[in-house]
Parts: C-alpha cells; sequence; structure tokens
C-alpha cells in the first residue's frame, strides 16, 4: 500500500545546480537550485524556478542570462555552500576558492571547476506562486574531454552528477547504469 503524502515537493530526482549570474556591480555570483530541468528539445531549453527574494532573481532579469554549473559528488560541498549564504552578503568565489569565467555566449559566469556547464538566455518569465520560473534557451553545453563516452556525449557516470532529495534534505549520487534507452522496453510484450 503507498502512503499518502499529500501536495508535496517530492518528486526524484531534482537536480543539483549551481546557477551562475553577474550581480549589479559586475561581481559574479552562484546559487544552488533544485527546481529546474529540460523543458523543450527544439530549440534546446530549461527551466528554472527561484524566489524572488534571491541575489540571483534580479541579476537574470537584468542580464537576461544565467549558466547552469553541474557539480561532480566531490563537489558536493561547493554546491551545498552556495545554497546556504547569500551573494549580497558574500563573495561566494572568494570564499571558496572555485574561479568563476565569463562564459562565450552569454552575459553569466561559468565556474571553471565544475565539469559540465550550461550557457543560458532567457526567453521567458513565469510567475508562479511563491517562485517564478525562467525559461533560457541553451546556447551552448561545455563538458571537460575526459568525462566524454566512446560516443563522444558527456558520460554521467564520469560527470557523476548530484541529485536533491527535497523531502529528505540530503544530496545523492546518481546511480549505477540500468541499460539503454529506447530499447530496454522492447522486452514488454
Amino acid at each position: 500500500m503507498k502512503k499518502s503524502f499529500g501536495a508535496k515537493t517530492l518528486v526524484f530526482p531534482t537536480p543539483t545546480w549551481v546557477v551562475g549570474t553577474y550581480g549589479p556591480d559586475g561581481r559574479a555570483n552562484a546559487m544552488t537550485i533544485a527546481w529546474g530541468g529540460i523543458c523543450c528539445s527544439s530549440p534546446p531549453m530549461l527551466a528554472i524556478s527561484l524566489r524572488r527574494a534571491t541575489h540571483s532573481y534580479q541579476s537574470i532579469l537584468d542580464r537576461k542570462a544565467f549558466t547552469i554549473n553541474v557539480p561532480s559528488e566531490d563537489q558536493v560541498k561547493f554546491a551545498d555552500y552556495f545554497g546556504l549564504v547569500s551573494g549580497r552578503d558574500t563573495d561566494k568565489f572568494a570564499v571558496s576558492g572555485l574561479t568563476p569565467v565569463k562564459a562565450g555566449l552569454v552575459d553569466a559566469p561559468i565556474i571553471e571547476e565544475f565539469p559540465l556547464v550550461v550557457e543560458c538566455r532567457l526567453v521567458q518569465v513565469l510567475e508562479l506562486g511563491l517562485h517564478t520560473q525562467f525559461v533560457g534557451e541553451i546556447l551552448d553545453v561545455r563538458c571537460e574531454e575526459d568525462l566524454l563516452n566512446e560516443a563522444g556525449v558527456p558520460d554521467p557516470g564520469k560527470v557523476r552528477p548530484v541529485v536533491y532529495a527535497p523531502e529528505a534534505r540530503g544530496y545523492y549520487g546518481l546511480g549505477k547504469y540500468l541499460g539503454p534507452a529506447f530499447s530496454l522496453g522492447k522486452s514488454v510484450k
């Protein structure tokens, strides 16, 4: 029997993404989010949701851009840190020792040390309630070359992205490879 939890933000997985922006003073900032995902395949787009109270909120509106920086499992402490303090009060890059680098195509920083980064141009804003959804067109995705598979695309087993469990308030690794997509289901008749 399944236990009912009511209306909750309880769905697996949620990402552990670090959003990169430039503040009004031009200083690089980063904040950790879990509310995000791909929302369109052509053109490629992703959506993230932030509270208006965050320092990054206005920065995204002002610069019309943001980056998504995907930490690996061994960088989870930095991802957690970027969600603990506000960029209004703290230079998170100075404290963490991580390196902000200007993105190639958008007016936002990437985190040099993180293995996978996505550059997004803001295309739509939707007020939802406590959160505002920002839809960004993906202009570029970059991954460390040593983390690519034989086909030349990012290998999740090598990137080792972090997922977040909202209700458990914990971070987890992605897990093991289960099999090829668009193939495993062919055995169901």
